[in-house]
Parts: C-alpha cells; structure tokens; sequence
C-alpha cells in the first residue's frame, strides 16, 4: 500500500482520508502507538507513519499551525457564533422534550440535545 500526503487547501492531510497532520499529531502528542492512532481512524499503519514522517519533516511550520489551532480553540467563538449555536441547542432541546418528554441527557456540562 501506498500512502502519501496531500494538501486540498484544508491544511496537509492524508491522501483519500480527510484526516490531517493535525490531527495525528493531537495523537502522537498524547503518547499513543502508531498502530493504535491507525486502527481508531480506521487507517493503515503504513498511512499513520507517512503522517508522523510529514510532522516531523515539516516541524516548525506543522508546530506553528498547530498552535494557532490550539490559540483558537481556546479562545471560543466569537459572541455571535456562540449565539447561533446556543439557539440552535434550544431548538434542539425544545424538538427532544417535545417529542421524547424528558430533558436530553447532559455530556460535560452542555445538554447535548441529541447531538
């Protein structure tokens, strides 16, 4: 099998995956075996390796995307995003109540809403 890295303009990924670097490295930055990050994304090990080889051919400029990614996420979403998404869970929430009579079960301090 053949496994190579590609770039469709979403950042380098796995070729006929829409699995990225980054989220290998989310993985390997956790400590886990290649085989393992393989069978949970359902790819081949020979596909994690050539991942792992690309990280760390690409370092710095993997390592500084990443961080951006990392600043990002903890910044949240901007008020207005948040807005939408936290209309659309009441919505959500209104359609299960209404339709299965309870309360949608909770997950991490957000009621999920069936999501």
């Amino acid at each position: 099998m053949y496994a190579t890295i590609i770039d469709r303009g979403r950042g380098p990924e796995i070729a006929g995956t829409r699995i990225t670097v980054y989220d290998i490295l989310d993985y390997v930055r956790a400590g886990w075996h290649h085989a393992t990050i393989a069978a949970t994304l359902r790819l081949s090990s020979l596909e994690v390796q050539e991942a792992i080889r690309y990280i760390d051919d690409h370092h710095a400029e993997v390592s500084a995307e990443y961080q951006k990614m990392l600043d990002r996420d903890a910044r949240g979403n901007p008020p207005e995003i948040q807005a939408k998404l936290d209309a659309a869970h009441a919505k959500v929430e209104a359609w299960m109540s209404d339709h299965h009579g309870q309360p949608v079960e909770e997950s991490n301090g957000r009621n999920l809403g069936g999501c």
